[in-house]
């Protein structure tokens, strides 16, 4: 039977146990998220398991409510023979899980069940950023509030929200270094918001969850090995690797937007000089504008640009030249089989025109081997929302089944 293009289905078990028995109830656990319903002895074949021991993990995610017993559609075969196959399935209503995704202007929800499927999604302007983490605290709290409103669910049913933010965060301890969100430095941001609410908080850099996302309904769907690039205010990137997100020694890897392009040059909001985001992120553009004169937003700038202005121009040139600098960079680093483009200045292509394409097909390493596919998904914020989700939904089912484990013990 096939899944509903709105729901969840991929599970990513983040830390490898060392307790074979924890090992065989998230191995089993993902092979039912990922295949929707499956019957014992398919998960025994994709698990590599004994049927014994699907049995035994099936019996004790049955008593655990986090899975059920449902009889497939259409078998007619078995039903020829007597009794049908019964399948498992994860119990949608097991938990109740919420993603997020902090921005610049505004906070984006979504609210899906055990199963991933989409119940309700809320949007909370924010008025002005950088903020105090108390700020952000009681912002979160307030679109979490009006998003179970909508899908007549109280705040208290939650089980755990997954939330993404730009900048420089340590997903392992829920601790952000540096984002252009909040006003200070090295805040223990997951800790804040666990203190005013009563249910757990999964933070990550944003990036890594439209990777996520990209991996689960997106242009990665197919591949166990991608990139994804965010341009939007700044510039982020995730990376896919056998399947998993890559987040480096301290938790935050792959902050590409921060790579340096130009020596002692544009100041960047990270506080540093000469990053790629300093000359290609939506206020590095604005930015170099206004020195000029040029008041109004992005896209009247690239309207002035595409009409000839010659000072417009420039600055999407330079931004297109740069860019292409760092993604030469970036594929000769990985050699990945794809790069997705992603995000909401997707909108403007003159970081991917054909100039900026070929500039960079010119400049990586060459041999005999097709280059990298390069793609384009112009998407907004709810889908940052729904990798969020996503992740929240994985963290939740590994502390649960851990949970189980030391109960058995």
């Amino acid at each position: 039977m096939g899944m509903p293009k709105d729901r969840i289905t991929h599970f990513e078990t983040s830390v490898q146990s060392q307790d074979p028995r924890e090992g065989n109830r998230q191995q089993i656990f993902e092979a039912i998220r990922q295949a929707g319903r499956i019957a014992r002895i398919d998960i025994a074949k994709i698990a590599q398991v004994s049927p014994a021991t699907v049995t035994a993990v099936a019996t004790e995610l049955l008593t655990a409510g986090l899975i059920e017993e449902v009889e497939p559609d259409g078998d007619t075969e078995q039903v020829r023979r007597g009794r049908p196959r019964v399948s498992l399935k994860i119990r949608g209503d097991a938990h109740l899980i919420a993603g997020m995704k902090i921005a610049d202007r505004h906070i984006t929800a979504i609210l899906v069940d055990f199963e991933g499927t989409t119940l309700a999604d809320h949007t909370l302007p924010i008025v002005s950023a950088p903020l105090p983490a108390a700020e952000i605290t009681a912002l979160v709290r307030q679109t979490l509030t009006a998003l179970c409103a909508k899908a007549g669910r109280a705040l208290e049913e939650l089980a755990g929200v997954g939330l993404g933010m730009a900048g420089l965060v340590d997903a392992t301890r829920n601790f952000v270094y540096w984002s252009p969100s909040l006003d200070q430095r090295n805040v223990e941001i997951g800790a804040a918001l666990e203190a005013d609410m009563p249910f757990p908080f999964f933070l990550d850099n944003d990036a890594n969850l439209v990777a996520k996302a990209e991996q689960l309904f997106g242009k990665g769907r197919d591949a166990s090995d991608f990139i994804v690039i965010t341009i939007e205010q700044g510039v982020g990137m995730g990376i896919v690797i056998d399947n998993r997100i890559y987040r480096g020694g301290r938790g935050c890897g792959a902050e590409f937007g921060h790579t340096k392009v130009q020596l002692d040059g544009a100041m960047c909001r990270c506080g540093q000089r000469g990053c790629l985001e300093a000359y290609v992120g939506d206020y590095a553009l604005l930015r170099e504008a206004a020195v000029h004169g040029h008041k109004g937003d992005l896209a009247a700038l690239y309207a002035r640009a595409k009409d000839g202005d010659k000072l417009a121009k420039s600055i999407f040139d330079r931004a297109g030249r740069m860019f292409a600098m760092g993604l030469v960079n970036v594929i000769n680093f990985f050699d990945p089989g794809l790069v997705i483009l992603s995000g909401e200045q997707m909108a403007l292509d003159f970081l991917y025109e054909k100039e900026v394409l070929e500039k960079v097909q010119a400049s990586v390493v060459q041999v005999d081997a097709p280059l990298p596919e390069i793609q384009v998904h112009k998407w907004g914020d709810l889908m940052w929302a729904k990798g969020a989700a996503a992740y929240a939904i994985e963290a939740v089912s590994t502390q649960t089944i851990r949970k189980m484990a030391r109960n058995a013990a």
